[in-house]
């Protein structure tokens, strides 16, 4: 019999890292790669399989780091490559890969190949980016709009045309029709795969392609989604446009290319059937995708029971979903879906590591770690900075990750005033949660373990089990049952045998189950049914 081999991102957990409020250790107030290398026993601890790293890369940082401005450097503030392959190195001696975050949709304007493009109509790389005229009125090429709000069109004064940025004007956009900026990312690729990386999170990979043609967005309809409405204008012709699907084919050969096991991780914010696409027939597009109508649901049974349904039978056959609760962008789950109930934030935990996919938790979440408020005169993000007070930004879920409750939360040294304010931590810490066998990071850990000795729990197939209203049960392979009660009252699942092996209240953990297992609000548990 020819053995399955399993790849280790479909069995393993993931672990976003924002660099910049992981870990500062040189006391300048901003978390580094040195930081990171610090704190991987944490995270080996923990059980995590593999790293992504938010942006690395040198950047002016006018969208912190997600503006490029050398995809070969890293930025200074936060080390140097050779302390990211002392990184690497030292991941893959605990058993942990490190996957990078490419841009690949825009740069920064700083990027020496802006500043040729920019240069003049016949400079050398004026092709590499997306040049308009004005109308014949003057006004931008198209009605596409940023979605950092107005044009996606900044006016260009020393060659007089419009260039095209889908967020900041700082981040121009590349013109991926064009083959030369192809294979520049083809090297840029081969840059990090040959320095170890394990794969890409690949930004906003659904929108780098714009229509040839530069044609007008369509207006909203009452039936599009939120973003689609706050604009005016349904993305047909600046996002998810079919000829997409030639470039994440073709990054798909290259990384295959290398030894089997690299594994690439799109950024797509879009529905359920348009997720399904980036995939494509299941083995030559992207590995993963992030759902984001998962990601902004409300923490209800049955809306998320549908919409992970809804993945599970429209991905092609062989493709593998992704799951996560919060990033450096989303509210985090701890206070969106948990609304700082600890009840709320386990169950949240229980059903991300317990989905068939791969989970990806972020900085933070294995303690219950919400947003924390960050007042104006603190804002970094250009978006809080633009619209407050009518939107705070995303500093609230970029704040330093708090390791003890003590002056600089052990990010920085006492006294040193970190990037984003860290605040008062409270018990909401690893190194107090840590030696407390009831906290958020015990379930954390103790579920990742079983994960990790459950074979049905990494690759078993998912199985929606009938339950009462607000409790959504599912089961995973042959033998393991896994049950969720997402809401106020008592509930009762019928025809239960076996054993609880891990439930939200752990003086419940290897309860034998005769027939029926009653569940508390909000309560979550993990079964052997054998």
């Amino acid at each position: 019999m020819t053995e399955i081999h399993t790849p280790w991102w479909q069995s393993g957990v993931l672990y976003q890292v924002y660099p910049r409020s992981f870990s500062d250790s040189d006391a300048d107030g901003n978390g580094d790669l040195q930081g990171i290398i610090d704190r991987l026993d944490h995270l080996e601890w923990l059980g995590i399989d593999g790293i992504w790293l938010s942006p690395i890369t040198l950047s002016p940082n006018a969208d912190w780091g997600y503006d490029v401005a050398d995809y070969c450097a890293v930025e200074p503030d936060l080390g140097t490559i050779e302390l990211f392959d002392a990184l690497v190195a030292g991941a893959g001696r605990r058993g942990i890969r490190v996957l990078m975050d490419l841009v690949p949709n825009h740069t920064s304007e700083e990027h020496l190949w802006f500043v040729d493009s920019r240069s003049s109509k016949t400079a050398s790389k004026r092709d590499w980016y997306v040049w308009a005229d004005a109308t014949a009125e003057g006004a931008p090429p198209n009605n596409w709009v940023s979605s950092f709000g107005g044009p996606a069109w900044t006016l260009d004064a020393t060659t007089g045309q419009f260039y095209l940025h889908n967020h900041l004007a700082e981040q121009p956009d590349l013109n991926w029709w064009h083959e030369d900026v192809r294979s520049a990312f083809d090297d840029i690729f081969r840059f990090w795969l040959d320095r170890g990386v394990a794969g890409f999170r690949i930004d906003v990979c659904n929108i780098i392609i714009k229509d040839k043609q530069l044609r007008d967005n369509p207006p909203a309809t009452e039936d599009d989604d939120f973003e689609a409405q706050l604009f005016g204008q349904r993305p047909v012709y600046n996002g998810n446009r079919p000829e997409v699907h030639d470039v994440l084919r073709r990054w798909r050969r290259l990384t295959d290319s290398y030894d089997g096991s690299r594994a690439l991780i799109g950024e797509t914010p879009v529905k359920v059937d348009v997720l399904a696409r980036y995939y494509g027939d299941g083995s030559d597009e992207l590995h993963m995708a992030f759902n984001f109508p998962f990601i902004t649901s409300p923490f209800e049974a049955e809306t998320l029971r549908g919409i992970v349904e809804e993945t599970e039978e429209l991905l092609p056959l062989g493709a593998w979903p992704a799951w996560t609760g919060s990033n450096h962008d989303m509210s985090r789950f701890a206070s969106r879906w948990g609304e700082g109930n600890p009840s709320k934030i386990g169950a949240a935990i229980v059903m991300l590591l317990c989905l068939r996919g791969t989970p990806v938790l972020y900085q933070g979440d294995e303690i219950g770690l919400g947003d924390r408020a960050v007042g104006h005169e603190d804002m970094r993000d250009p978006l809080g900075v633009l619209y407050f007070p009518a939107y705070a930004g995303r500093d609230a879920m970029r704040t330093p990750m708090p390791w003890r409750d003590a002056p600089g939360g052990g990010f920085t040294d006492p006294g040193v005033a970190s990037w984003l304010p860290i605040g008062d931590t409270g018990p909401c810490n690893v190194e107090d949660q840590r030696s407390d066998p009831r906290s958020i990071l015990h379930l954390t850990h103790d579920l990742i373990a079983l994960r990790r000795e459950t074979p049905e729990l990494q690759t078993g197939a998912y199985e929606s089990v009938k339950a009462p209203d607000g409790v959504w049960a599912w089961r995973r392979g042959d033998h393991m049952l896994v049950a969720l009660n997402l809401s106020e009252g008592d509930a009762t699942l019928a025809d239960v045998e076996g054993r609880i092996r891990i439930g939200t209240d752990r003086q419940r953990d290897d309860e034998v189950l005769r027939g029926v297992v009653r569940l508390h609000p909000w309560e979550a548990v993990v079964i052997d049914t054998r």
